[in-house]
């Protein structure tokens, strides 16, 4: 898929690797040629402790179709990490909730269609009770899911996900920021949405 012009003029923050400040670059250039920049990702827990998940549209410009978490994006140039968690978890899933800076580590991988991505990820936790109203041009579908099931299946079947959401479930993980639910989901959960029927039945 082709980035849109909005988001080619989109500027994100370039960093070093201790999370420095660089400067700041389109993000189509950013991702042509792979330069360390600053993102973030968030990961929203509900009742019994069920991590809420969202497949991205099929039409971003990259990972279109897969599943990650809640939402993730790039703060803008002088614009706060936190701040811009918030702002991209309305633009993204139609809420929002206090959220909690956990922990940040750089990846790097292949996106395909000549992308790269080269980020200093910062790992964000919430809470939320309530219902998301996902923006469709951002998220196709969404689920509550048990993370035990969704770190087994994102292991065995990788295709399915973000290159960078095994990756920050795992940082949680080791740093023992995981809320594990020890019972099944409620029906309401359960029946949330197709989706999380899908990534049961794999």
């Amino acid at each position: 898929m082709v980035m849109s012009a909005e988001e080619q003029r989109e500027r994100v923050v370039l960093v070093d690797e201790h999370d420095q400040e660089l400067g700041a670059a389109d993000k189509s250039s950013v991702h042509a040629d792979g330069r360390l920049h600053r993102a973030f990702s968030v990961f929203v827990f509900g009742r019994k402790g069920h991590l809420l998940l969202q497949r991205r549209a099929a039409a971003k410009y990259h990972s279109g179709g897969l599943w990650t978490n809640t939402c993730c994006g790039h703060p803008r140039p002088l614009e706060p990490v936190v701040e811009a968690a918030h702002r991209r978890l309305r633009e993204e899933m139609g809420f929002d909730c206090p959220l909690q800076s956990m922990l940040k580590f750089i990846y790097q991988t292949q996106l395909g269609n000549g992308l790269h991505e080269h980020e200093l990820d910062h790992v964000l936790v919430g809470r939320f009770d309530g219902w998301p109203i996902p923006n469709p041009a951002e998220a196709e579908d969404w689920c509550w899911v048990d993370v035990r099931v969704v770190t087994q299946d994102a292991r065995i079947h990788p295709e399915r996900y973000t290159a960078w959401f095994p990756l920050a479930l795992g940082k949680l993980s080791e740093h023992g920021l995981l809320r594990r639910p020890n019972t099944q989901p409620t029906p309401e959960f359960a029946s949330a949405s197709h989706g999380r029927a899908e990534i049961l039945s794999r």
